[in-house]
This record gives C-alpha cells, structure tokens and sequence, in this order.
C-alpha cells in the first residue's frame, strides 16, 4: 500500500538485543566466583534498507547478538568494560558496515555466605541495592568507556547543614545547622584511555566518592557532590569527568510534644517523596564538556 505524504529520510537509528541475562559461574579451583550482568547491545550502521524497504540483508537478528553475548562468556567476563569492549569490537570488525554502536551493563552483586565464621566456598547471598555499571560507546572505530554505579545508600547523621538560601513569601523551610543527610548516588565516569584495569579502578572510585561523602562537611549536597567528583579526579588521571545524580532524601524530626516527649534529634520520618534532585558534572579541566558518549545515555548519567 503506497501511502502518500512529505518527503522524509530516516534519521539517527540503533538497534539490538536488550537486557541479555547472564551469569558466569568461574570454576577453575573448587572456590567458585559468580559474575551476574545484565547486558545491552545496539548497534548503528548502514540499517536503513532494513527501516525504509525491509531489506533486511544487512540485519544481524537481535537473537544472534544474544548468543554472541552468551558465545563470549564462555571465554570469561572479567571486568564488565572489558567484557563490553570485546562485544564492540567484535561487531564493529566482523560486519564491515557496523560504523559504532552501544553495548551497556549492569553488574549485580553476591557476596559468600558465612558459615561458622568462613566465607563459603560457593554459597552466595545477594548483595544491597546498589549495582555497577558500564557501558562502550564506539564511534569512528574509537571506543570510549563509561564506568558508574547506582542506588548508592549513603547517609550522615551529622555534619551537614543548610542555610543562607533564598526565603520570599512562599518559603517555609527553616534553615539548620545541622542536619541528616542522605542520598542514593548514580555516578557514571568517563575514561580517556580504555587499557584500564577496570575493577581496580571501580573500586578506587567507589572508595574516594565515600571517603569524601564522609569527611565533607556538608554545606549543602550541591557542595558534597562537587567535592566527591573532585576526589575522583585527584586520584585517577585516567577520568575525565564524572557525572552525578543524587536525591536529596529528606529526614524530618518527628514532634513527639503531644505524647509528653522530647527529641532530641533522635526520632525522624524519612520522607521518599517529593525530594530535592541535584545533578552535576564534574570535569578536568580542558576536558571535552559536550563529549558525544553521553547522548546515548537517558538521563543526566
């Protein structure tokens, strides 16, 4: 059926398997290790047959990335960028006219059960909410990798106040000199090199984003986040900047006067909604503020 209508052309488009469940279960000694992804491809390239006349000839079936994904475990997943790098040169050198794409990861983690005091050997139990993650983006033949983690409970019981803002009419919030704060962190960083040990690097960045959280005394979370990216940077010359969203999730001190009774910031409400959001880049200076990578990512980070 011939519809007709304006003149129009395909623009920007992507395709792949999404959400690839994958867990590696390493057996060489009897101390097992588990990995556990969740594993995004999408590739970009000449596709446009396929959108405008169904010529799918240069379709490689979103099935067939799935079994690449599981095709490749079986050679080991290491570090998820590692993983995500192999993916992406695999697709961008065995199809000639795959020009880039994108490959994600969210690793969840497990941690050894305890049994009479020692880690077992291979009983895990789930780890908390928070989860890592990754993605490469190539483009132009050149990789560029993205580090990061989400829903990263953090909280100080001291140490942060909040005042000298903006009051008018509609202002009911009293300023404090101290306060709970809390936040549940999303962070992705962006590497200038990718022959990185990733796993190491993770766990550094985790480190310093806490270390600072901690020792900051917090003026407001605008001012926590900038000093965590700051540490960041300081400590990887191999980052380039780093990107922050971060809730402000309130604790209101519940008044317990009707029940006879004081509190002395003991007893609080934590309220889940609506909450503050404040979201930033952290960047070396001279760094690239608009680099591309991150208009495949939804979101600030």
């Amino acid at each position: 059926m011939t519809v007709s209508g304006p003149d129009v052309v395909l623009g920007a488009n992507q395709y792949g398997k999404a959400e690839v469940r994958l867990v590696r279960i390493d057996r060489r000694t009897s101390r097992h290790r588990i990995t556990d992804l969740n594993v995004t491809s999408q590739l970009r390239g000449a596709f446009d047959a396929a959108h405008t006349v169904g010529d799918n000839a240069a379709i490689i079936a979103t099935d067939t990335q799935k079994n690449i994904v599981y095709a490749f475990a079986r050679e080991g997943v290491g570090a998820p960028e590692d993983f995500l790098l192999r993916l992406g040169r695999h697709f961008t050198s065995e199809f000639a006219w795959v020009t880039g794409g994108r490959w994600e990861a969210e690793q969840y983690s497990w941690s050894r059960i305890a049994v009479a005091g020692d880690a077992h050997d291979h009983a895990f139990v789930r780890g908390g909410t928070e989860t890592r993650t990754a993605a490469v983006v190539f483009a132009g033949g050149e990789p560029t990798v993205l580090a990061g983690l989400r829903d990263l409970a953090v909280l100080k019981s001291t140490g942060s106040e909040f005042r000298g803002f903006v009051r008018d009419r509609y202002t009911t919030l009293p300023e404090t000199d101290d306060r709970i704060l809390a936040t549940s962190v999303t962070a992705r960083w962006r590497y200038n090199r990718d022959d990185v040990d990733y796993d190491d690097a993770f766990a550094q960045v985790r480190r310093a984003m806490l270390e600072s959280f901690a020792q900051t005394h917090s003026l407001a979370l605008q001012q926590t986040l900038y000093e965590m990216g700051r540490h960041v940077l300081a400590e990887r010359a191999d980052v380039d900047e780093i990107r922050f969203s971060m809730p402000n999730l309130h604790h209101f001190a519940v008044d317990l006067t009707p029940f006879g009774l004081d509190n002395p910031g003991e007893v609080f409400f934590a309220a889940d909604r609506p909450y503050g959001l404040i979201e930033a880049s952290v960047l070396r200076e001279g760094a690239d503020a608009r680099h591309p990578v991150w208009e495949s990512i939804g979101g600030f980070c």
